[in-house]
């Protein structure tokens, strides 16, 4: 769990965003669009990532350390969203931070989709769905945040980097429904009274 779940509000917003810790993993022929990473993923979805090592019989999805060597981007994004989402200005130092704001943006997408009275079953359709949605690319018009990513150099890298984000979105729908209904019960009211904050003030 991260140190920052039981600060308040007003603690959080004396904080800086956290940037990603995956940008000195990056090598040039990982990214597609000249500055979007191909991340390695913990994941069963076909695509081009590199697949991790998964995770021992005893680490939940939930907890996984941050050393280990199944920790992975969609880890990441997940375990830093509830700080990054209140801010409204984020300093990008590298194509992993890049990753950072698109999971964050999309997890906002998702928690718009679950209404507080779904069922388990309700939420993982919707959000499933909803990562299967077509979706902009940088590069794309719709794409909301093209002044800071470049686009595909090609019709090829185009189709890799929808491939993988296709990828990532099914591992963050995945993983943020079991923490939506961690309990047994839910929707978790905690994650939902993110849903109305605006990272960046965008939204994919």
């Amino acid at each position: 769990m991260c140190f920052f779940a039981n600060l308040s509000f007003k603690q959080l917003m004396n904080l800086p965003p956290y940037c990603s810790g995956h940008i000195a993993n990056i090598s040039s022929r990982r990214l597609p669009s000249g500055n979007f990473p191909v991340l390695p993923l913990r994941t069963r979805t076909r695509g081009p990532a590199y697949t991790l090592p998964p995770l021992p019989a005893d680490v939940s999805d939930m907890d996984v350390p941050p050393d280990s060597e199944s920790y992975d981007c969609v880890d990441e994004i997940l375990s830093l969203f509830r700080a990054n989402v209140l801010f409204r200005n984020f300093e990008i130092n590298g194509p992993a931070d890049r990753m950072l704001i698109y999971g964050t943006l999309f997890i906002s997408e998702c928690l718009g989709k679950v209404k507080p009275g779904m069922t388990s079953r309700e939420a993982e359709k919707a959000l499933i769905n909803v990562s299967l949605d077509h979706f902009a690319i940088p590069g794309d018009v719709a794409f909301p945040l093209n002044q800071a990513f470049e686009p595909p150099r090609d019709r090829q890298d185009a189709e890799t980097l929808r491939q993988y984000l296709s990828q990532v979105r099914q591992e963050i729908a995945i993983r943020l429904h079991a923490r939506l209904y961690a309990g047994g019960e839910g929707p978790s009211k905690w994650w939902l009274s993110f849903a109305k904050r605006k990272f960046m003030g965008k939204s994919l």
